[in-house]
C-alpha cells in the first residue's frame, strides 16, 4: 500500500487537507482537485477502510470525478471530496461530535470547499455540520436545505436511461424494458420507483434483502439474491444494468460477464480500470459515463440552495442530463472512441475554457 507521500506525489489535484481526529480515531481527508471553475465541491463520505491510505486514495479519485461532473454540469464549481475514514461507523453523540469537528475543518478553508452528503452521510448529518460552517449543502428542508439529494439524482439517471435507450434502440420508452438496479438505497430505490411507474420490469439487487424485497414489492419487480458474486449479478440478462451502490463493478474481469445493452447508473467510479471502457465498447454495450448521468443531486442542491432557483428550473436541468448524454454518445460515434473518452474530452474543454464571467453569461 502506498504511503500518503506517494499518493500525494502522483495526484494531479490542487490541495489535500489531512487531519487525524484523535477523539474518534478517524482520519479526515478533504481533497480539492480543482478550483478552476469555482470553489471545490463534493460530498462527505464516511466509511471504514482497510488502511488510512485507502481512504485518502478514495478521496483523491472521487474528487477528480467531481471536477469532471461539475464541469459538464456547468455549475460554476470545481471538484472536491471528503472521506471520513472511521474505525467504525459512529452513532449518536459520538457521530455528531465528529461531524462538528469536521465542520470546523471545512470552515477553516474559508469557502474554498463546499460539501454535501455521500455514502453513509445524510441530510441530518449536514444539519450538524452546518452548526459549524455555512459551506454545506443538502441540509434538511426544515433547516433551509433541499433535503436528500438522492431522489434528484434518481430523476437524472432516469432521464439518462431514456436517452440511452433512444440511442441504442431508437426509442426512449422504458415500458417493457428490463432494468437491473444494483443498490436500493436513496438513489436506487427512487430510480426503481420511477422505472416501475413507467412500466419497466425492475430487478433489484441489494445487500439488504429486506429493503430489496420491500422496493421490489412496491414497484412490481423481483429481487436478486444478495449474496451473489458481482459477476453473477451483472451477468443477469437485461436491457439496462444500473449500478447504484459503490463503484468499481466494471472491470476487465467483470465486463465479459455482462449481458445487457446499456450500463447506466448512479454509482461513482464505475470503471475499475480505464481499459474496461474499451471492453464495453467492443462488446457493443453503451456506457453512460457515471459523472454525467449521476449529476442530478449536485445540480439540484446547487440550484436550490446556492443559486435560489425554482423547482421547475431544477426539473428542466435534470432533463438536460439526457440531452448531454446524447451529445456525448454522438461524439463518441463520430470519433470512434469510448463514451468515457468522449465525456472526458467535453469536461477537459470546459475546464480549459475556464469560468464564464457574469458579462459573458
Amino acid at each position: 500500500m502506498p504511503t500518503f507521500e506517494e499518493l500525494l506525489e502522483r495526484w494531479d489535484g490542487e490541495q489535500a487537507v489531512i487531519r487525524r481526529d484523535r477523539e474518534s480515531g478517524a482520519w479526515i481527508f478533504i481533497c480539492m482537485h480543482s478550483t478552476r471553475l469555482g470553489p471545490a465541491a463534493g460530498g462527505t463520505r464516511m466509511k471504514v477502510y482497510d488502511s488510512p491510505a485507502d481512504g485518502l486514495e478514495d478521496a483523491m479519485r472521487l474528487s477528480a470525478g467531481m471536477t469532471n461532473k461539475l464541469a459538464i454540469a456547468d455549475l460554476g464549481l470545481g471538484g472536491g471530496k471528503t472521506v471520513l475514514a472511521v474505525p467504525k461507523i459512529p452513532e449518536g453523540e459520538e457521530r455528531r461530535a465528529l461531524l462538528r469537528r469536521y465542520g470546523d475543518a471545512v470552515a477553516s478553508l474559508g469557502g474554498s470547499f463546499l460539501t454535501s452528503s455521500d455514502v453513509n452521510t445524510g441530510e441530518e448529518d449536514m444539519d450538524v455540520i452546518a452548526e459549524r460552517t455555512e459551506h454545506v449543502f443538502g441540509r434538511t428542508e426544515a433547516n433551509g436545505g433541499a433535503g436528500d439529494p438522492g431522489p434528484f439524482t434518481a430523476v437524472g439517471v432516469f432521464h439518462g436511461i431514456r436517452a440511452s435507450l433512444a440511442h441504442a434502440f431508437g426509442s426512449g420508452d422504458v415500458s417493457g424494458r428490463t432494468v437491473l438496479v444494483q443498490g436500493a438505497g436513496s438513489v436506487g430505490g427512487a430510480l426503481a420507483e420511477l422505472l416501475g411507474r413507467e412500466g419497466a420490469r425492475v430487478l433489484i439487487a441489494d445487500v439488504d434483502a429486506a429493503r430489496a424485497e420491500a422496493i421490489a414489492a412496491e414497484v412490481g419487480g423481483s429481487t436478486v439474491t444478495p449474496d451473489a458474486a458481482v459477476e453473477a449479478v451483472i451477468g443477469l440478462e437485461c436491457d439496462v444494468y444500473a449500478p447504484c451502490a459503490l463503484g468499481g463493478t466494471l472491470s476487465v474481469a467483470t465486463v465479459p460477464h455482462i449481458r445487457c445493452r446499456i450500463v447506466a447508473g448512479s454509482a461513482n467510479n464505475q470503471l475499475a480500470e480505464p481499459e474496461a471502457a474499451e471492453l464495453l465498447r467492443a462488446a457493443g454495450i453503451l456506457y453512460a459515463p457515471d459523472y454525467v448521468i449521476n449529476a442530478g443531486g449536485a445540480i439540484a442542491i446547487t440550484f436550490l440552495e446556492r443559486q435560489g432557483r425554482s423547482r421547475a428550473e431544477v426539473d428542466a436541468a435534470l432533463a438536460r442530463i439526457g440531452d448531454t448524454l446524447t451529445e456525448i454518445y454522438d461524439h463518441a460515434d463520430a470519433e470512434g472512441t469510448t463514451t468515457a473518452a468522449a465525456a472526458d474530452a467535453v469536461a477537459a474543454c470546459r475546464l480549459s475554457a475556464g469560468p464564464v464571467s457574469k458579462d459573458d453569461a
